[in-house]
């Protein structure tokens, strides 16, 4: 019997009536059980330059090499501030000296070398009055002028060594001046701030780890000059990391700081990573290209960190995750 077109219809419309009222009946009670978010790995990242611009002795790491705090990388060419540092160091020395005053043994020497003076004073003048006398108890005859003129002036010069000899003895027992003590006590003092900078300067020659991390970069070789302005290493700081991701204002209600969550990807498949929701955005824009949902790319959402707890550093910057968060409660 053949059917009409019209019966035939009817057929049809009953069939997916039947068909989409069993799949109604078979899905009216699944929930969702869980908050699937997607993004990429992301960390924190540090260029290290030298505080000064000197030329790089050595360079102690390359990329890819793990470091910890405190680690020596690179250091500069010191060579011409060490002699500048014991420079500076020495003016300590001369205060000290002033401020002792003369030592014993100087004074000593001092009144030694007045005794010797004295002596050559006496013994000059005692010639002279020998020849002085001579000549008037002779009229003159006995010796010439000239020798009794050389006689005067040996004892005149005697007894002015004398002279200063003892304010030499006097300078030693008094000490320095107090000028002199501040003056060198000025002079010490910017000498200090020199050697402070001159040791900070030193100390900055050694470029040191900040934190834990991974050398992405090796800018410089040893050779080159480097400034401030120019970095030696960047850093990859592999702790903290986090997956940036985005979530959906109806799903935003369900999402909270400290919330756990597991972190999958595609490199390490049937592995899931802990971690935990670390920041939510306060402010909505629109889905950013990496975000791969077809479903979600023109809608406002808003960014959520999830830190992730990854020891053996396996996750890597910029590599796609899934976000897994546990719905607890269905959204209306």
């Amino acid at each position: 019997m053949k059917l009409s077109p019209g019966i035939i219809a009817l057929v049809l419309v009953v069939v997916v009536a039947v068909a989409g009222g069993a799949w109604w009946l078979g899905h009216r009670h699944t929930a969702r059980t869980e908050i699937t978010l997607y993004g990429n790995v992301d960390l924190r990242e540090v260029d290290l330059p030298f505080n000064d611009s000197e030329r790089v002795e050595a360079v102690l790491v390359s990329e890819g090499d793990k470091v910890v705090r405190g680690q020596v990388l690179a250091r500069l060419d010191t060579g011409r501030l060490a002699p500048q540092a014991d420079q500076s160091a020495a003016q300590q020395q001369v205060v000290d000296k002033l401020r002792s005053g003369s030592r014993p043994e100087e004074i000593a020497e001092a009144r030694a070398t007045v005794a010797e003076s004295q002596a050559d004073a006496t013994d000059a003048r005692a010639k002279y009055d020998r020849l002085a006398s001579l000549s008037r108890s002779s009229s003159g005859r006995a010796l010439s002028r000239q020798d009794l003129d050389d006689a005067k002036s040996a004892a005149e010069a005697a007894q002015a060594r004398l002279a200063v000899n003892q304010q030499a003895l006097r300078l030693q027992v008094i000490g320095p001046r107090r000028e002199d003590i501040a003056q060198a006590q000025a002079q010490l003092d910017g000498d200090r701030a020199q050697l402070a900078l001159l040791r900070r300067e030193l100390a900055d020659a050694v470029l040191v780890a900040p934190m834990n991390a991974v050398v992405r970069s090796r800018l410089v070789e040893p050779g080159e000059i480097v400034s401030p302005q120019k970095p030696v290493f960047s850093l990859a700081i592999v702790d903290p990391k986090w997956v940036r991701a985005y979530v959906t204002e109806v799903d935003l209600g369900h999402v909270h700081p400290g919330m756990k969550a597991s972190v999958t990807a595609d490199a390490f498949a049937g592995r899931k990573f802990d971690g935990w929701v670390g920041f939510i955005s306060p402010v909505a824009e629109f889905t950013p290209k990496t975000v791969q949902t077809p479903e979600l790319r023109t809608s406002l959402v808003y960014e959520v960190r999830v830190f992730v707890k990854d020891p053996a550093d396996d996750l890597r910057l910029g590599m796609p995750a899934t976000v897994h968060l546990p719905l607890t409660v269905a959204p209306r």
